[in-house]
């Protein structure tokens, strides 16, 4: 463990964490606004391209190719974004994906 100048740095840097937290778990409350936001907290839920595929063709939800959803869809919506996708949802999900390419399912 780093070791601290003082203990009042300690519990800054543990209090900014809290406000990190919460932040995340109020984007993640609320309710998506359209499909690409539903697509973004599948994969939120599942950490898998593939199960989140699935999802959208269970739905009938066409890719930007106008074919059906691929994992390479559902990767390129989280690299590129989207304008209709909350800056802070695609944060998170680029976290989880980047977490996991490098070390396994992420928490």
């Amino acid at each position: 463990m780093k070791s601290y100048n003082s203990i009042e740095e300690r519990i800054d840097i543990l209090q900014s964490r809290i406000a990190a937290y919460q932040d995340e778990i109020k984007t993640l409350e609320t309710e998506p606004k359209n499909n690409n936001e539903r697509i973004i907290f599948k994969f939120i839920e599942t950490g898998s391209t593939g199960k989140t595929k699935d999802f959208v063709r269970e739905l009938g939800i066409k890719s930007p190719r106008d074919s059906l959803y691929s994992s390479g869809d559902v990767s390129k919506l989280i690299k590129d974004g989207a304008s209709d996708i909350s800056p802070a949802l695609l944060e998170i999900a680029r976290a989880l994906a980047s977490a996991r390419n490098k070390n396994g399912p992420a928490c």
